[in-house]
């Protein structure tokens, strides 16, 4: 399909351009133009009106919080190594802490996000990060040997890499990571694009140039390795379907791979983030195999029997901490438990399998855990209604807990609330369920609504911090629901693959299950309901302004898909086939007939209220191009179209300067499209 660029806009500085002809003007002008945020140059603007400074003044207090997120300790120093961003910084760099509430020394000053980022185990002498330029997630490798010096690239621009874990032999590292590889598309042809496969290496980060290739499997879907206390044997899971996994054996020394679970090659379930025990005879893994929910699990590789931690437990289990060969001063295994969208803690011993008993917890819920080695302390990254993130170390025997950071606001948070869960009964019966954040009760009469829906689909929204979200109910009297359409995860695997295939706008019937829902409240107002979402999100943001255009006031599109085959055949090759196996497969006459039929692009005629389309120019989930043939689809329609797009940002806005514009942009179309 051919794809139409739309032409640049005149830009806001064309609004207020000067006349030369009428002097008397000039003054008057040039004050508008002051009073006006002006948008940096990586950001393209269609139909947005002028934003005011006012408006950025009156939000500002909701428009940077910054917490933390612990990384790794040093090796030899009682210090760790956190991602934070600073006051007045546009992206997330490294720092390092080495107090509780001490100051953050920065290590990174690189011009993109840093992803993620390990310590060489010995000595700590370097770091190694993860970036990619622009948001375009070909992701790179660079090497950081002194804080504040700029960073060597180790990686080849022409793949995009994911680093592994460092090789330990007998519990001795040996100074390589395992290294996966996948090309991009930009450097493959018609016919390779067909067969992408991933390489694995063994790398030396001061030797990059000498990096083993120890292995090619076909496909892209191989995650979460683990290495044999040996230091011969890896352990990958190979991702078929958000429903279905396998588990393989790699042997360095030969190359060879071969499946390890399901024993039974028909038995299909989910098998993920597994690792070998201490002892290398089996392995913990989370798994559906036994019922609805992930459950923390043992596999014995002389017996292949499997024995779950977690049986009967009506919750998923989300991964195991690493149980550590070298470090015999623990044998507890922590894992967080999803309840009903709320990340506990949970703890068990590794070697008995019986549940540990944990005190101390912080309030809020647990965005990660991370054990300390040759120790008995676990630190925790919290998040809760108040905090965007900060950690924690915790003596789970003790309960004794030390807070290392505090994350930085811009207003008092302490009054906001953590969200509550609602339910409503959908088209087919179904109960389905969702987050609220109602206006506060100085706010009188009927509420507007937004509604705001996850990406994924295999996602969920999460009890947590709102962020800039907060500004809707606790300034403007909106309130905010975040519904978990089927397909959503935390609910089971049945719940999860009810959107698949040809049932993908039943997701949809729940939103209009839920405007039904919200008909009913006597605090809402169901003649002013606004829908957004981001990524799957966008997609049913655009798919409600088609079904339900009567029924809202208008919609959002953040990096959505606006028409199902030319995402399918535009999206990064390395990712294609995982995304038939949850849309469908376009190759297929009838499917792709059907994707084609219910695609928003198709029924665009049918959207008739203002819509907001934001996208970012390197995305390589959603292609722009997504973005800008439903602008163009849509603006056949005499109605209002805003579209913001970012030059330097991928699938999402993470540079700072280009959220704030965004924000602003979606506050002014937010209180035109629900409170005139």
């Amino acid at each position: 399909m051919k794809f139409t660029k739309l032409p640049f806009a005149a830009g806001l500085a064309a609004a207020f351009a000067l006349s030369s002809a009428c002097a008397q003007l000039q003054a008057p002008a040039a004050s508008a133009a002051a009073d006006v945020v002006t948008p940096n140059a990586n950001l393209h603007i269609e139909g947005i009106p002028p934003i005011a400074k006012s408006l950025a003044e009156r939000v500002a207090r909701y428009n940077d919080f910054r917490g933390h997120s612990f990384l790794l300790w040093h090796p030899k120093r009682n210090e760790m190594l956190v991602s934070h961003r600073a006051a007045g910084a546009s992206t997330n760099q490294l720092y390092w802490l080495a107090a509780p509430m001490g100051d953050l020394q920065p290590v990174t000053r690189h011009g993109d996000p840093i992803n993620g980022a390990t310590i060489e185990p010995v000595d700590g002498r370097f770091i190694v990060f993860t970036a990619s330029r622009g948001g375009s997630e070909a992701f790179q490798l660079f090497r950081q040997d002194k804080a504040g010096e700029p960073a060597l690239q180790i990686t080849d621009s022409k793949f995009r890499h994911a680093r592994g874990p460092w090789r330990r032999v007998n519990g001795k590292p040996t100074g390589e990571f395992l290294l996966a590889s996948v090309p991009l598309d930009r450097n493959l042809t018609d016919g390779q694009k067909k067969n992408v496969s991933t390489v694995f290496r063994l790398m030396d980060p001061m030797h990059p140039e000498q990096a083993k290739v120890v292995a090619e499997l076909p496909g892209t879907g191989w995650f979460s390795p683990s290495f044999h206390r040996n230091g011969a044997q890896l352990l990958l899971t190979k991702y078929i379907s958000a429903t279905e996994s396998e588990v393989w054996t790699l042997d360095l020394n030969t190359g060879k791979a071969g499946r390890l679970i399901p024993v039974d090659a028909t038995l299909r379930a989910v098998y993920g983030g597994g690792r070998y025990s201490r002892n290398g005879k089996g392995v913990f893994l989370v798994s559906d195999r036994e019922g609805e929910f992930h459950e923390l699990t043992y596999f014995d590789l002389q017996t292949s029997k499997m024995t779950s931690l977690t049986r009967g437990v009506p919750h998923d289990v989300e991964g195991a901490s690493e149980d550590d060969e070298d470090d015999d001063s623990s044998r507890v295994l922590y894992t967080r438990l999803n309840v009903r969208g709320k990340a506990e803690l949970r703890a068990f011993d590794s070697e008995t399998f019986k549940p540990v008993a944990i005190s101390g917890v912080p309030e809020g819920s647990v965005a990660a855990v991370s054990p300390r080695r040759r120790s008995q302390d676990v630190v925790l990254t919290m998040v809760s209604a108040r905090s965007p993130g900060e950690i924690h170390v915790l003596n789970p025997r003790t309960g004794q807990s030390t807070q290392w950071t505090k994350a930085s606001v811009s207003t008092d948070t302490s009054a906001f609330r953590a969200q509550e869960i609602i339910t409503w009964r959908s088209f087919d019966g179904r109960d389905i369920s969702g987050l609220i954040n109602r206006a506060p009760a100085r706010f009188t009469g009927k509420r507007p609504v937004m509604i705001n829906i996850h990406g994924g689909p295999e996602s969920q929204a999460r009890i947590g911090f709102s962020g800039r979200m907060n500004y809707f109910p606790e300034e403007l009297g909106i309130t905010v629901i975040q519904p978990n359409v089927r397909g959503s995860s935390g609910f089971g695997k049945t719940f999860l693959e009810l959107d698949n295939g040809m049932k993908r706008e039943d997701s949809v019937r729940d939103i209009g299950a839920l405007l039904d829902w919200i008909a009913t409240q006597p605090d809402l107002d169901a003649a002013r309901v606004l829908v957004m979402g981001g990524s799957y999100g966008g997609y049913m943001s655009l798919a409600v302004a088609t079904h339900y255009a009567d029924r809202i006031a208008g919609s959002i599109d953040v990096v959505g898909i606006s028409h199902f085959v030319t995402f399918l055949e535009t999206t990064e090759s390395y990712r294609r086939d995982l995304r038939r196996v949850e849309y469908g497969d376009e190759r297929d006459p009838k499917m792709r007939e059907f994707l084609h039929q219910i695609s928003p692009l198709t029924n665009a005629h049918k959207i008739r209220k203002p819509l907001f389309v934001v996208q970012g120019k390197n995305d390589p989930r959603v292609p722009y191009t997504e973005a800008e043939q439903i602008v163009a689809k849509a603006r056949g329609n005499g109605m209002p179209v805003w579209y913001l797009r970012a030059e330097n940002e991928g699938h999402g806005f993470a540079r700072k300067e280009n959220a704030d514009y965004y924000f602003f942009s979606m506050v002014r179309f937010v209180e035109e499209t629900l409170l005139k």
